[in-house]
């Protein structure tokens, strides 16, 4: 399924169970584990690569970073920028894919959070986007892909869940596929009697596929972990953060 995410219907209807109160709530601690954990200090200049609608952004430009977030999807970008308005900071936002952007040297951290990395039905994709991040930092700049590794997954792996959230229903479904290295997800939106349905793929990386990505890229130094409080990446670990500092 190429393109998926392309598709803004998807994006803007799925705003809720993606991006809900609590997530927004838990933000602001979030980002000051981040901070903690790439040792970043005001005012640097941050990449938040696949933005959305601002979620790491704008808590981070709260703490005295200079933010920059790229999106694809104009909505988001629309949502970010009127959040930041009403949170009275300051965040560049650029609507371009992140195949395309970079800006040489511009940045000394950048990042990639809630699974925003690896969308891209061909490997080369995903590539592309790494090494256009490594041009995009300036010497000794760090980047964080915070994502599902396989090594979680194979732990907390569901087939079929659902969820109420608002008054409307989800059903989520999901399919492993080419050795582990593909996930695919069918969600279903049930609300005010009506009946929407979604499809979205995604690729799956270990540790050490995605730290070998990283130092192909050209990072001269890669670390996983379990959580953005730096905990290992071990059997009890709740996400996948890896990070490489050029």
């Amino acid at each position: 399924m190429n393109d998926w995410h392309e598709d803004d219907e998807f994006w803007t209807t799925a705003i809720g169970p993606l991006f809900n109160e609590q997530a927004w709530l838990d933000a602001a601690g979030q980002a000051e584990q981040l901070m903690n954990l790439l040792e970043l200090k005001p005012p640097a200049r941050i990449l938040d690569l696949g933005c959305g609608p601002g979620r790491f952004c704008i808590p981070l430009a709260r703490l005295g970073l200079r933010m920059t977030g790229v999106d694809r999807t104009r909505p988001f970008l629309a949502e970010a920028e009127r959040r930041a308005a009403d949170a009275g900071v300051e965040v560049e936002l650029i609507e371009a894919d992140m195949r395309e952007f970079t800006r040489p040297g511009g940045f000394d951290a950048a990042i990639s959070m809630m699974t925003s990395f690896g969308y891209f039905e061909a490997p080369a994709d995903d590539r592309r986007v790494v090494e256009n991040v490594y041009g995009a930092l300036a010497a000794g700049g760090v980047f964080v892909i915070d994502t599902y590794g396989k090594e979680v997954l194979a732990r907390i792996y569901q087939e079929r869940d659902w969820r109420e959230q608002d008054g409307e229903f989800w059903l989520q479904e999901r399919r492993l596929e080419r050795g582990w290295s593909w996930m695919c997800n069918r969600w279903i939106r049930l609300a005010d009697g009506e009946r929407q349905e979604f499809r979205f793929e995604h690729r799956l990386f270990s540790a050490s596929e995605l730290e070998r990505l990283m130092a192909e890229a050209g990072f001269s130094r890669t670390v996983s972990y379990g959580g953005l409080d730096g905990e290992p990446y071990d059997h009890e670990a709740g996400r996948l953060i890896v990070v490489g500092w050029k």
